[in-house]
């Protein structure tokens, strides 16, 4: 049987066990004894080390389809002719050879030519074309929120984007009466270019190490550290210096439902949360919580007795929330006073603008006493709501 599926299965049972071990260990007040309730934690535990096993088992799957394509074509008839680089610019070869060798330090009158076209006034050079798609695919998996948003790439620092403020109706008329004029009203948002900067350290002996792959190190690197950096900002951003976050107090997401208690949320809450919002947003909407606010969210039931938490079976399904996958952002808040804990909506009505190319800078002195190099990352990019009422969050009271 297929590993993964297996592991499906078995953490489905898991999950039904430890639901069947609760609602068998509560007294007659509703409550369990601390021994029971240390046990239940820790199946639940073992069912959220399941799902992470399960996650590894299929990334490991993923990169081993890619490492299984074939490198090169069959030789059937006759050599194939020699292959020409038809690409102009930074998705040139030229350019990307230039590029690495400079960043490694081997630099020559040809590198310097070569890298004219992607020469920057305050210093660095924009990445080749090749590198940047490997970024925005490394982002895409590092940040959960760009798999959601509608992402526009921009060649300047401002972009304007006009929406719709309030719409225009329609009336009921009489025979030849006048029909009374409504239109629509527009507004407009600017998304500018905040930048994103990180510092990266290599040794000189690495870099002289022919063996070693500077690009897919400073590639990982960059991801892992913007990831987050987007996340957390498309989240909880307050427009100064960084983009303007879905939880913002005035520019964020609408409050859908504001609970009855500080330190807990019902079943009930989140069903009049998912009908705040309107339906026609609910046919691409999910759920973006906190790790330990999913926890407090599995042991929920609705009227029937029946948990509402779904865990997702088949290789690659989420788990489910009311039919809708769940997400998990360590980036959202805890529950807590006053806290914004939940998120559910159709999250493209968020634009994040990047604008067109990072760029790499090596410098050779700051960490020269060292005998170590740096190496400088840029991105620029800016996001916002543009339509409040199609993210709806839940707030605690």
């Amino acid at each position: 049987m297929n590993q993964i599926l297996a592991l499906r299965e078995k953490r489905a049972k898991l999950w039904n066990d430890t639901k069947a071990f609760l609602d068998s260990h509560r007294g007659e007040d509703g409550m369990v004894s601390a021994e029971d309730n240390a046990t239940y934690e820790k199946m639940e535990a073992d069912v959220v080390a399941l799902g992470k096993e399960i996650e590894r088992l299929e990334r490991q799957k993923a990169i081993d389809r890619e490492l299984d394509q074939p490198t090169a074509s069959m030789l059937v008839s006759k050599p194939t002719s020699p292959k020409v680089d038809r690409k102009e610019g930074r998705a040139s070869d030229e350019y990307k050879k230039a590029f690495w060798n400079q960043m490694r330090g081997r630099v020559s009158p040809e590198v310097y030519n070569a890298l004219q076209v992607g020469e920057l006034s305050e210093g660095g050079y924009t990445v080749p074309d090749e590198f940047d798609r490997q970024l925005i695919d490394g982002l895409q998996d590092e940040n959960i929120m760009r798999g959601l948003v509608h992402i526009i790439r921009t060649g300047s620092g401002e972009h304007k984007i006009p929406i719709v403020a309030s719409h225009g109706t329609g009336s009921w008329v009489e025979e030849e009466q006048q029909i009374p004029e409504s239109d629509d009203a527009f507004s407009q948002v600017t998304l500018t270019a905040h930048k994103f900067a990180t510092m990266i350290r290599i040794s000189r002996e690495l870099l002289n190490d022919s063996a070693f792959d500077l690009a897919a190190y400073i590639a990982h690197e960059f991801v892992r550290r913007a990831g987050a950096a987007e996340e957390q900002a498309m989240l909880t951003g307050d427009g100064s210096h960084k983009p303007i976050g879905l939880l913002h107090d005035t520019l964020g997401a609408q409050v859908g439902v504001t609970t009855a208690s500080s330190t807990a949320i019902t079943a009930d809450e989140l069903i009049d949360m998912q009908h705040s919002l309107k339906s026609g947003y609910r046919r691409k909407a999910c759920w973006i919580m906190n790790d330990a606010t999913i926890s407090a969210i599995r042991k929920l039931k609705d009227g029937n007795s029946q948990y509402i938490w779904q865990p997702g079976i088949k290789e690659g399904a989420p788990d489910m929330l009311f039919n809708q996958k769940v997400l998990m952002s360590n980036y959202m808040p805890l529950i807590g006073t006053g806290n914004k804990v939940i998120l559910y909506g159709d999250y493209s009505y968020y634009w994040l603008a990047e604008r067109e190319g990072r760029t790499l800078e090596r410098l050779n002195e700051l960490y020269a006493v060292t005998d170590q190099v740096g190496f400088k990352m840029t991105e620029r990019l800016d996001g916002r709501l543009i339509l409040p009422e199609a993210v709806k969050c839940l707030k605690m009271k």
